[in-house]
Protein backbone atom coordinates (compact mmCIF):
# COMPACT_ATOMS: atom_id res chain seq x y z
CA UNK A 1 0.00 0.00 0.00
CA UNK A 2 1.47 3.35 -1.08
CA UNK A 3 -1.33 5.69 0.05
CA UNK A 4 -4.02 5.60 2.69
CA UNK A 5 -7.17 7.73 2.68
CA UNK A 6 -9.23 8.05 5.84
CA UNK A 7 -11.95 10.32 7.20
CA UNK A 8 -10.33 13.36 8.80
CA UNK A 9 -9.67 12.38 12.42
CA UNK A 10 -10.12 14.12 15.76
CA UNK A 11 -7.75 14.36 18.72
CA UNK A 12 -9.66 13.84 21.95
CA UNK A 13 -6.82 14.79 24.30
CA UNK A 14 -4.62 17.76 23.46
CA UNK A 15 -2.52 20.40 25.21
CA UNK A 16 -1.84 23.58 23.27
CA UNK A 17 -0.93 25.87 26.20
CA UNK A 18 -1.40 29.60 25.57
CA UNK A 19 0.65 32.59 24.49
CA UNK A 20 3.56 32.20 22.08
CA UNK A 21 3.81 28.42 22.32
CA UNK A 22 0.16 28.09 21.24
CA UNK A 23 0.94 29.85 17.98
CA UNK A 24 3.72 27.35 17.27
CA UNK A 25 1.88 24.13 18.05
CA UNK A 26 -1.73 24.70 17.02
CA UNK A 27 -1.08 24.73 13.25
CA UNK A 28 0.43 21.25 13.56
CA UNK A 29 -2.79 19.88 15.03
CA UNK A 30 -5.12 21.88 12.79
CA UNK A 31 -3.34 20.53 9.70
CA UNK A 32 -4.34 16.95 10.56
CA UNK A 33 -7.37 17.02 12.85
CA UNK A 34 -10.83 18.50 12.40
CA UNK A 35 -11.43 18.87 16.15
CA UNK A 36 -9.52 18.47 19.39
CA UNK A 37 -10.46 18.27 23.07
CA UNK A 38 -8.46 21.05 24.67
CA UNK A 39 -7.06 20.35 28.12
CA UNK A 40 -7.69 23.07 30.73
CA UNK A 41 -4.58 22.78 32.93
CA UNK A 42 -3.21 26.24 32.28
CA UNK A 43 -1.94 28.60 34.95
CA UNK A 44 -4.43 29.65 36.22
CA UNK A 45 -6.61 26.64 35.35
CA UNK A 46 -9.65 27.03 33.10
CA UNK A 47 -12.45 26.43 35.61
CA UNK A 48 -15.34 28.59 34.41
CA UNK A 49 -17.32 28.94 31.19
CA UNK A 50 -16.14 32.52 30.86
CA UNK A 51 -12.48 31.51 31.08
CA UNK A 52 -13.03 28.71 28.57
CA UNK A 53 -14.64 31.06 26.05
CA UNK A 54 -11.74 33.51 26.34
CA UNK A 55 -9.28 30.65 25.86
CA UNK A 56 -11.28 29.35 22.92
CA UNK A 57 -11.05 32.72 21.22
CA UNK A 58 -7.26 32.74 21.67
CA UNK A 59 -7.11 29.32 20.03
CA UNK A 60 -9.31 30.42 17.14
CA UNK A 61 -6.99 33.35 16.48
CA UNK A 62 -4.06 30.93 16.13
CA UNK A 63 -5.66 28.76 13.43
CA UNK A 64 -3.96 29.31 10.06
CA UNK A 65 -6.02 31.01 7.36
CA UNK A 66 -8.03 28.62 5.25
CA UNK A 67 -7.90 25.78 7.78
CA UNK A 68 -11.09 24.41 9.34
CA UNK A 69 -10.50 23.40 12.94
CA UNK A 70 -12.80 23.35 15.96
CA UNK A 71 -11.51 23.42 19.56
CA UNK A 72 -13.67 21.43 21.97
CA UNK A 73 -13.35 23.01 25.40
CA UNK A 74 -13.14 21.20 28.73
CA UNK A 75 -13.26 22.69 32.22
CA UNK A 76 -10.93 21.84 35.09
CA UNK A 77 -12.86 20.13 37.90
CA UNK A 78 -11.82 21.35 41.35
CA UNK A 79 -13.22 21.29 44.88
CA UNK A 80 -14.34 24.88 44.21
CA UNK A 81 -16.49 23.81 41.25
CA UNK A 82 -20.21 24.20 41.98
CA UNK A 83 -23.35 22.55 40.70
CA UNK A 84 -24.21 25.88 39.06
CA UNK A 85 -20.87 25.82 37.23
CA UNK A 86 -21.74 22.41 35.82
CA UNK A 87 -25.23 23.53 34.82
CA UNK A 88 -23.80 26.59 33.03
CA UNK A 89 -21.28 24.38 31.23
CA UNK A 90 -24.03 22.03 30.11
CA UNK A 91 -25.89 24.98 28.61
CA UNK A 92 -22.84 26.25 26.70
CA UNK A 93 -22.45 24.85 23.21
CA UNK A 94 -18.65 25.09 23.36
CA UNK A 95 -18.09 23.07 26.57
CA UNK A 96 -17.89 19.31 26.07
CA UNK A 97 -16.49 17.85 29.30
CA UNK A 98 -14.89 18.33 32.71
CA UNK A 99 -11.37 17.13 33.48
CA UNK A 100 -10.36 15.53 36.78
CA UNK A 101 -6.73 15.77 37.83
CA UNK A 102 -5.68 14.18 41.12
CA UNK A 103 -3.69 16.88 42.92
CA UNK A 104 -0.03 16.65 41.96
CA UNK A 105 -0.51 13.99 39.29
CA UNK A 106 1.03 15.87 36.35
CA UNK A 107 1.87 19.27 34.86
CA UNK A 108 -0.19 22.12 36.38
CA UNK A 109 -2.26 19.73 38.52
CA UNK A 110 -1.73 21.57 41.80
CA UNK A 111 -5.35 22.77 41.59
CA UNK A 112 -6.54 19.18 41.33
CA UNK A 113 -8.54 17.11 43.78
CA UNK A 114 -6.87 15.46 46.77
CA UNK A 115 -9.85 13.35 47.88
CA UNK A 116 -12.06 12.16 45.03
CA UNK A 117 -14.89 11.12 47.36
CA UNK A 118 -15.34 14.76 48.42
CA UNK A 119 -16.58 15.68 44.93
CA UNK A 120 -19.11 12.88 44.47
CA UNK A 121 -21.92 15.50 44.36
CA UNK A 122 -20.19 17.00 41.32
CA UNK A 123 -20.06 13.59 39.65
CA UNK A 124 -23.80 13.32 40.27
CA UNK A 125 -24.33 16.67 38.55
CA UNK A 126 -22.19 15.63 35.59
CA UNK A 127 -24.25 12.46 35.34
CA UNK A 128 -27.49 14.46 35.51
CA UNK A 129 -26.44 16.88 32.76
CA UNK A 130 -24.71 14.16 30.71
CA UNK A 131 -21.34 15.91 30.63
CA UNK A 132 -18.42 13.49 30.28
CA UNK A 133 -15.82 13.22 33.01
CA UNK A 134 -12.27 12.96 31.70
CA UNK A 135 -9.99 11.32 34.25
CA UNK A 136 -6.24 11.40 34.66
CA UNK A 137 -6.29 8.07 36.41
CA UNK A 138 -3.35 7.96 38.79
CA UNK A 139 -3.01 8.07 42.55
CA UNK A 140 -0.46 10.52 43.93
CA UNK A 141 0.36 8.67 47.13
CA UNK A 142 4.11 9.15 47.61
CA UNK A 143 4.35 5.58 48.88
CA UNK A 144 2.94 4.16 45.65
CA UNK A 145 5.45 3.15 42.99
CA UNK A 146 5.13 5.48 40.00
CA UNK A 147 4.69 2.49 37.68
CA UNK A 148 1.74 1.25 39.76
CA UNK A 149 -0.20 4.49 40.10
CA UNK A 150 -2.68 3.78 37.33
CA UNK A 151 -3.86 0.34 38.37
CA UNK A 152 -3.97 1.45 42.02
CA UNK A 153 -6.24 4.33 40.96
CA UNK A 154 -8.58 1.80 39.39
CA UNK A 155 -8.72 -0.25 42.59
CA UNK A 156 -9.04 2.69 44.99
CA UNK A 157 -11.28 5.04 43.05
CA UNK A 158 -12.45 4.18 39.55
CA UNK A 159 -14.33 0.99 40.41
CA UNK A 160 -16.37 2.90 43.02
CA UNK A 161 -16.97 5.90 40.74
CA UNK A 162 -18.37 3.65 38.02
CA UNK A 163 -20.47 1.72 40.54
CA UNK A 164 -21.94 4.85 42.15
CA UNK A 165 -22.56 6.75 38.90
CA UNK A 166 -23.52 4.11 36.33
CA UNK A 167 -24.85 6.63 33.80
CA UNK A 168 -21.85 8.97 33.98
CA UNK A 169 -19.85 8.99 30.76
CA UNK A 170 -16.17 8.61 31.63
CA UNK A 171 -13.06 8.76 29.48
CA UNK A 172 -10.11 7.06 31.14
CA UNK A 173 -7.46 9.28 29.62
CA UNK A 174 -4.15 8.06 28.17
CA UNK A 175 -4.39 4.51 29.52
CA UNK A 176 -1.01 2.84 29.93
CA UNK A 177 -1.51 -0.61 31.47
CA UNK A 178 -3.10 -3.95 30.69
CA UNK A 179 -5.17 -3.52 33.87
CA UNK A 180 -6.65 -0.29 32.48
CA UNK A 181 -7.44 -1.97 29.17
CA UNK A 182 -9.12 -4.88 30.95
CA UNK A 183 -11.13 -2.50 33.13
CA UNK A 184 -12.44 -0.51 30.17
CA UNK A 185 -13.27 -3.67 28.24
CA UNK A 186 -15.21 -5.10 31.19
CA UNK A 187 -17.40 -2.08 31.91
CA UNK A 188 -20.46 -0.58 30.23
CA UNK A 189 -20.47 1.49 27.06
CA UNK A 190 -20.42 4.58 29.27
CA UNK A 191 -16.68 4.03 29.81
CA UNK A 192 -14.08 4.69 27.11
CA UNK A 193 -10.36 5.39 26.91
CA UNK A 194 -7.86 7.35 24.88
CA UNK A 195 -4.46 5.99 23.88
CA UNK A 196 -1.39 8.09 22.99
CA UNK A 197 1.17 7.43 20.26
CA UNK A 198 4.07 7.20 22.71
CA UNK A 199 2.36 4.50 24.75
CA UNK A 200 1.70 2.49 21.60
CA UNK A 201 5.25 2.81 20.29
CA UNK A 202 7.51 2.66 23.35
CA UNK A 203 8.05 0.94 26.65
CA UNK A 204 9.89 2.37 29.64
CA UNK A 205 13.33 1.31 28.38
CA UNK A 206 13.33 4.20 25.92
CA UNK A 207 13.46 6.68 28.81
CA UNK A 208 16.40 5.14 30.66
CA UNK A 209 18.39 2.69 28.53
CA UNK A 210 21.62 4.30 27.34
CA UNK A 211 21.03 7.47 29.34
CA UNK A 212 18.09 9.52 30.52
CA UNK A 213 15.97 10.82 27.63
CA UNK A 214 13.71 13.55 29.01
CA UNK A 215 11.70 14.04 25.82
CA UNK A 216 10.17 10.58 26.30
CA UNK A 217 9.18 11.38 29.88
CA UNK A 218 5.43 11.79 30.26
CA UNK A 219 2.77 11.10 32.87
CA UNK A 220 1.43 8.52 33.16
CA UNK A 221 4.95 7.22 32.61
CA UNK A 222 5.76 4.61 29.97
CA UNK A 223 5.38 1.08 31.29
CA UNK A 224 6.73 -2.43 30.66
CA UNK A 225 6.51 -4.11 27.26
CA UNK A 226 3.61 -6.30 28.40
CA UNK A 227 1.54 -3.15 28.90
CA UNK A 228 2.54 -1.62 25.56
CA UNK A 229 1.43 -4.80 23.82
CA UNK A 230 -1.92 -4.69 25.64
CA UNK A 231 -2.46 -1.11 24.44
CA UNK A 232 -1.62 -2.02 20.86
CA UNK A 233 -4.02 -4.94 20.98
CA UNK A 234 -6.78 -2.63 22.25
CA UNK A 235 -6.10 0.07 19.66
CA UNK A 236 -6.20 -2.31 16.70
CA UNK A 237 -9.07 -4.42 18.05
CA UNK A 238 -11.90 -2.44 16.48
CA UNK A 239 -13.38 -2.02 19.96
CA UNK A 240 -15.07 1.41 19.88
CA UNK A 241 -14.25 2.02 23.55
CA UNK A 242 -10.68 2.93 22.53
CA UNK A 243 -9.91 6.00 20.45
CA UNK A 244 -7.26 8.55 19.59
CA UNK A 245 -6.02 11.09 22.12
CA UNK A 246 -2.44 12.23 21.58
CA UNK A 247 -1.88 13.97 24.91
CA UNK A 248 0.60 16.04 22.92
CA UNK A 249 2.13 18.27 25.58
CA UNK A 250 4.65 20.90 24.47
CA UNK A 251 7.33 22.22 26.81
CA UNK A 252 10.27 24.40 25.85
CA UNK A 253 13.60 22.59 25.81
CA UNK A 254 14.97 24.19 28.97
CA UNK A 255 11.90 22.99 30.88
CA UNK A 256 12.44 19.40 29.74
CA UNK A 257 16.22 19.25 29.98
CA UNK A 258 16.87 20.21 33.58
CA UNK A 259 17.14 18.65 37.03
CA UNK A 260 13.34 18.48 37.37
CA UNK A 261 12.09 18.21 33.80
CA UNK A 262 8.42 18.65 32.93
CA UNK A 263 6.29 15.67 31.93
CA UNK A 264 4.94 15.54 28.39
CA UNK A 265 5.80 14.41 24.87
CA UNK A 266 5.32 16.72 21.90
CA UNK A 267 3.71 14.63 19.16
CA UNK A 268 1.30 17.01 17.41
CA UNK A 269 3.80 17.75 14.63
CA UNK A 270 3.19 14.28 13.14
CA UNK A 271 0.63 12.55 15.29
CA UNK A 272 -1.05 10.59 12.52
CA UNK A 273 2.30 9.51 11.09
CA UNK A 274 3.28 8.18 14.52
CA UNK A 275 0.02 6.30 14.97
CA UNK A 276 0.14 4.82 11.48
CA UNK A 277 3.60 3.41 12.22
CA UNK A 278 2.13 1.58 15.21
CA UNK A 279 -0.82 0.22 13.23
CA UNK A 280 1.26 -0.80 10.22
CA UNK A 281 3.66 -2.75 12.42
CA UNK A 282 0.68 -4.94 13.37
CA UNK A 283 -0.70 -5.20 9.80
CA UNK A 284 -3.76 -3.32 11.01
CA UNK A 285 -4.02 -0.27 8.76
CA UNK A 286 -7.66 -1.15 8.15
CA UNK A 287 -8.35 -0.48 11.85
CA UNK A 288 -6.84 3.02 11.94
CA UNK A 289 -9.85 4.93 10.61
CA UNK A 290 -12.24 3.67 13.27
CA UNK A 291 -9.76 4.42 16.07
CA UNK A 292 -8.79 7.84 14.74
CA UNK A 293 -11.92 9.13 13.02
CA UNK A 294 -15.09 7.42 14.28
CA UNK A 295 -15.09 6.03 17.82
CA UNK A 296 -14.28 9.25 19.68
CA UNK A 297 -16.88 11.34 17.90
CA UNK A 298 -19.44 8.59 18.45
CA UNK A 299 -18.73 8.48 22.19
CA UNK A 300 -19.10 12.25 22.52
CA UNK A 301 -22.26 12.28 20.42
CA UNK A 302 -20.67 14.36 17.66
CA UNK A 303 -21.32 13.93 13.98
CA UNK A 304 -18.55 12.12 12.14
CA UNK A 305 -16.37 14.27 9.91
CA UNK A 306 -17.01 14.05 6.17
CA UNK A 307 -13.72 15.46 4.86
CA UNK A 308 -10.94 12.98 4.11
CA UNK A 309 -7.16 13.14 4.35
CA UNK A 310 -4.48 11.15 2.56
CA UNK A 311 -1.21 9.76 3.80
CA UNK A 312 1.60 8.58 1.54
CA UNK A 313 4.13 5.88 2.33
CA UNK A 314 7.34 7.88 2.10
CA UNK A 315 10.25 8.26 4.50
CA UNK A 316 10.89 11.66 6.05
CA UNK A 317 13.10 12.87 8.86
CA UNK A 318 11.60 14.51 11.91
CA UNK A 319 13.20 17.94 12.53
CA UNK A 320 15.50 18.34 15.51
CA UNK A 321 13.21 21.03 16.90
CA UNK A 322 10.25 23.29 16.26
CA UNK A 323 10.96 26.75 17.69
CA UNK A 324 12.72 25.37 20.78
CA UNK A 325 10.32 22.43 21.13
CA UNK A 326 11.97 19.03 20.84
CA UNK A 327 9.50 16.65 19.18
CA UNK A 328 8.99 12.99 19.95
CA UNK A 329 11.60 10.91 18.03
CA UNK A 330 13.49 14.07 17.02
CA UNK A 331 15.86 13.43 14.13
CA UNK A 332 14.47 9.96 13.43
CA UNK A 333 12.64 8.73 10.34
CA UNK A 334 8.91 8.18 9.96
CA UNK A 335 7.58 6.10 7.11
CA UNK A 336 4.28 7.80 6.30
CA UNK A 337 3.48 11.44 5.64
CA UNK A 338 0.23 13.33 5.34
CA UNK A 339 -0.10 14.97 1.92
Amino acid sequence: MKTLTITRPDDFHLHVRNGAILKTVLPHTARQFARAMIMPNLKPPVITVTQALVYREEILQAIPDGVNFTPLMALYLTTATTIDDIQQAAQCEHIYAFKLYPAGATTNSDAGVADVTKIYPLFAALEKYDLPLLIHGEVTDENCDIFDREHVFIERHLIDIVKNFPCLRIVFEHVTTKEAVQFVESTSNKIAATITPQHLLFNRNVILAGGIKPHYYCLPILKREIHRKALVKAAISGNSKFFLGTDSAPHYTHLKENSCGCAGCYSAFGALELYIDAFESENALDKLEGFASFYGSDFYGLSRNVETIMLEKIDWQIPASYDDLIPLKAGEVLHWKMI
